[in-house]
């Protein structure tokens, strides 16, 4: 966006830039024409003056900075609101999560989360048969209060015990030969906690057996592809009393997977939950009264928003009127064709960077009455919008700033860096992907941190800046000595380059672009035809002669 904006917004350094406030002076001279040229010259002055140049110009207050600002407040104080609301909701399915797995996973250890397995076949029945008889016996173990869900299919069982497994496995290890079927043949049964008594699984829950093979003394799980154990639960969370919300009732979808399809002797064990939520019937809080405080916020922000959307909408279409005006004037007056460059003038970047942030907030404040309402729970979706929209939101506050000299520095020196920042990332993105994929085909089998495209990704830019280089090092396997010698040039060569060459140049660019703007005062400033037009009117804001001018056709907005 820094191409898009304003001349008047991007350059106002302690340099001889043309300003079209109070501190006008007479630049280069067109060929006077009579009252069209003096009125449209007036109107490109006042388009391009600051909020408080247009003040003093036309007595005029300055509602979008009044109302931007006003719009920082609520949009803040409505993430602030949601985002403990977030963490909340957040914290009770974590928790949860983290006490299904001490429940139902036996011999659980939070340390080796990753790497939780089962190595012999009688740990695999014993995980298996602890789980189901965990969950037979929840009610009358657990410290939460939960509850069964039942009805979940055909058969109307709670918990589902299924084995996928190839449909022929013979292997036979001795003789190099092996026989499979590659069709996969799914088996479950049903258990229900309201049918079978509180204990151990009785022998008709027993006699669903693994399949098998039995060869001389030692038994191979020779076609099992995985097991699943699948349940619901359902539980209150009245810890969102806090602030003062009604409390949420979640449903949790428990999938407990003993996975064995790499057949390598380890069984991997894992507990997946998914949580979803919805309004709770008939819910009752003693000594409170359901209030719609946080509801009419929400409402008094999508107004908010709603309005600053419908003002800067009005701004940039006034902007483009006025350019049709102008390139018009040019053509039919002068003979002449204005460039892209001083078209582009009228459409201010900051309008359109505060328009994509309204419609964030006003779509993320739709979502988070939504929530409240218990109609939806999309909060991930909800905290992107609302953190996007008040991002952007606060970054448009620098347009502001920028009216003040000193203040302008940053936005000036970006836009002067930008083009050969973005040419400078092209190259250094070719060298950055090639050891990308380079380190995830050689290094992946050896390096947990090299073990996906992303994480290789993520482990080499962290190198970048320098942290975790011992530990890269230090956790690179030695059981090959060639891969372990080609990781050591791999990663020096990387570290080398894109620290002491490729970094140094980057921060050079943006070096170097500051030091040219800083030393714009020395040098002779480029005037466009657009600028030295509007510096024929030598009119000051405070003049009078901007009163009753109409900036363009759709001034009645």
């Amino acid at each position: 966006l820094f191409f898009f904006f304003p001349q008047s917004e991007r350059e106002r350094l302690p340099s001889p830039v043309t300003r079209y406030g109070s501190t006008d002076t007479a630049g280069c001279h067109w060929v006077h024409a009579g009252e069209e040229e003096e009125a449209i010259c007036r109107k490109l002055k006042y388009f391009f003056m600051s909020p408080c140049d247009k003040y003093h110009a036309k007595g005029r207050y300055p509602f979008k900075l009044i109302l931007q600002l006003a719009k920082i407040f609520f949009v803040t104080t409505q993430l602030v609101l949601f985002g403990l609301s977030n963490q909340v909701v957040v914290t009770f399915k974590e928790e949860n999560t983290m006490t299904f797995k001490h429940i139902f996973l036996k011999d659980y250890d939070e340390s080796s989360d990753d790497s939780f397995a089962v190595y012999t076949q009688q740990d695999v029945y014993d995980h298996i048969f602890y789980a189901v008889d965990q969950y037979l016996a929840l009610p009358e173990t657990t410290v939460g209060r939960y509850a069964y869900v039942y009805d979940r299919a055909e058969n109307g069982s709670a918990l589902f015990l299924c084995q996928q497994y190839y449909k022929k496995g013979h292997i036979d290890p001795a003789n190099d030969t092996f026989s499979i079927d590659p069709r996969v043949i799914k088996e479950c049964v049903g258990v229900n906690p309201m049918t079978i008594p509180q204990g151990p699984l009785t022998s008709n829950y027993k006699n669903f057996t693994l399949k098998f093979h039995k060869y001389g003394f030692i038994f191979h799980m020779a076609s099992l592809i995985n097991v699943t154990i699948e349940f619901q639960l359902k539980a209150i969370n009245i810890q969102t009393i806090i602030n003062n919300e009604i409390p949420d009732c979640y449903t949790f979808h428990i999938t407990i997977v003993l996975d064995n399809k790499a057949h390598s002797g380890k069984v991997k064990i894992r507990l997946d939950n998914q949580a979803s939520i919805k309004e709770c019937k008939d819910p009752s809080i003693s000594g409170q009264v359901q209030t719609y405080a946080r509801l009419a916020f929400d409402i008094i922000v999508v107004l908010i928003c709603m309005l600053s959307l419908v003002l800067c909408g009005r701004s940039i279409i006034r902007g483009i009127m006025l350019q049709w005006e102008f390139v018009k004037f040019f053509k039919t007056t002068l003979d002449r064709k204005v460039c892209w460059g001083d078209r582009l003038e009228f459409i201010n970047g900051w309008y359109i960077l505060l328009i994509i942030s309204d419609i964030f907030t006003i779509t993320g404040s739709f979502i988070k009455i939504g929530i409240e309402t218990k109609n939806i729970s999309s909060y991930d979706l909800c905290a992107i919008l609302l953190g996007t929209s008040t991002l952007l939101v606060w970054v448009g506050v620098i347009r502001y700033l920028t009216f003040f000299q000193k203040y302008n520095i940053l936005i000036v020196t970006l836009r002067a860096a930008f083009p050969n920042v973005i040419r400078f990332c092209c190259c250094v993105a070719v060298i950055y992907l090639g050891y990308c994929f380079c380190g995830w085909i050689v290094l992946g089998p050896y390096h947990v941190k090299f073990r996906s495209l992303s994480m290789v990704s993520e482990c080499l830019f962290s190198l970048i800046n320098g942290d975790d280089m011992f530990v890269t090092f230090a956790e690179m396997q030695e059981t090959s000595s060639l891969v372990w010698l080609f990781s050591q040039v791999y990663l020096y060569t990387f570290i080398s380059l894109f620290i002491y060459m490729v970094l140094s140049l980057f921060i050079a660019l943006i070096t170097g672009a500051y030091e040219t703007i800083k030393h714009q005062t020395q040098e002779p400033i480029h005037i466009t035809d657009l600028h030295a037009f509007i510096a024929e009117c030598t009119d000051a804001p405070n003049s009078g002669k901007f009163r009753g001018l109409e900036t363009s056709p759709l001034s009645l907005l």
